[in-house]
């Protein structure tokens, strides 16, 4: 029978050969003894400050003053560590890029010298202003003739980087409770987030327009991480907007694994807290959260597509801090 300090023994030597995640494993068998606490509390501490190195935290406020309490210039000042000069020539793609977030990464893409194919519903004096290569209109993400007539509309061959950016967001919080529900609405949301995108890249790709080498961007959200619920929407509700960004997280992840033996990588990126028209309704804590303008969000943005490869395939990047975002 083993005695107490010569279970202890076995366990520490246990902890010095095997790694956090081998402890997290055995977890069950831990808790089986009062002696192997200490040794679980130990494994733990080792993944948490793993898990804060490699995560963002939900905390949007925390993580805004973390930022200017570390002086994070990566966070702050992006331009200290961007360089936009890989998009030279290169042909990308921009759902959405009409206004916002979109024109806002028109705008960065075109002063780089990248080749702007804006794939919009109906265009605008602000995108005609840039000059692209092409603007395809008359796409609207969620009909299906639109979306599968859009290679068709593409005249200069393969896309280099596809930007999935166009989406939408119902403004009223929706509650049970309140009775507030709008399920029109919810659709409209899911329709648009997660199966436009999933449209525009299974035409562009069908049709040889993302090739191997291509990369694809989802341009998603914070939102979409269920297990950040509980600190960003403690009370609940906000369904629309929450439902159809998990499920673009969903949808992206999936491409990401179809899109693997074709060499076509696929990120997955929060843009960050930014100051359009689609956010005005926070402005009352755009500077207490950190929003920067457009301008700003989109050179994050093209910072973190810079970085996607087939080895990060599939990553939930907050282009904020560049830390990946748990599901």
């Amino acid at each position: 029978m083993l005695t107490l300090s010569k279970s202890l023994a076995i366990i520490l030597s246990a902890s010095a050969l095997n790694n956090a995640s081998a402890f997290a494993t055995k977890s069950t068998a831990f808790t089986r003894s009062i002696a192997t606490t200490s040794a679980r509390t130990i494994a733990t501490t080792s993944l948490n400050m793993s898990d804060a190195e490699r995560y963002s935290i939900p905390d949007q406020p925390a993580r805004f003053a973390r930022a200017k309490k570390e002086n994070n210039e990566r966070y702050l000042n992006i331009e200290s560590v961007y360089d936009g000069s890989y998009l030279q020539g290169k042909r990308v793609a921009i759902t959405g890029a009409n206004r916002g977030i979109g024109l806002a990464l028109a705008k960065e893409l075109v002063a780089n010298g990248g080749k702007l194919v804006a794939i919009v519903r109906s265009s605008s004096p602000e995108l005609e202003a840039l000059n692209p290569e092409e603007i395809v209109t008359g796409i609207d993400v969620t009909s299906d003739e639109d979306c599968e007539g859009l290679s068709a509309k593409v005249k200069g061959g393969p896309i280099d980087i596809l930007l999935n950016n166009a989406g939408y967001f119902y403004e009223p919080v929706e509650s049970v409770v309140d009775n507030s529900l709008n399920f029109k609405e919810e659709l409209k949301m899911i329709d648009i987030c997660a199966l436009g995108p999933l449209r525009i890249s299974a035409n562009l790709y069908q049709n040889g327009l993302l090739k191997e080498g291509s990369s694809i961007a989802m341009i998603t959200s914070q939102g979409g991480a269920i297990s950040w619920r509980t600190t960003q929407n403690p009370t609940g509700g906000d369904y629309g907007h929450h439902m159809s960004k998990a499920a673009a997280n969903m949808m992206s992840v999936l491409l990401s694994q179809e899109f693997k033996d074709k060499n076509i990588a696929v990120g997955i990126l929060h843009p960050g807290f930014n100051k359009t028209e689609m956010t005005a309704k926070y402005a009352e804590i755009w500077e207490i959260e950190g929003a920067v303008d457009s301008s700003v969000g989109a050179k994050r943005v093209f910072y973190e597509i810079g970085k996607i490869n087939m080895e990060n395939t599939g990553k939930f990047i907050n282009c904020e801090d560049g830390l990946e975002i748990p599901w």
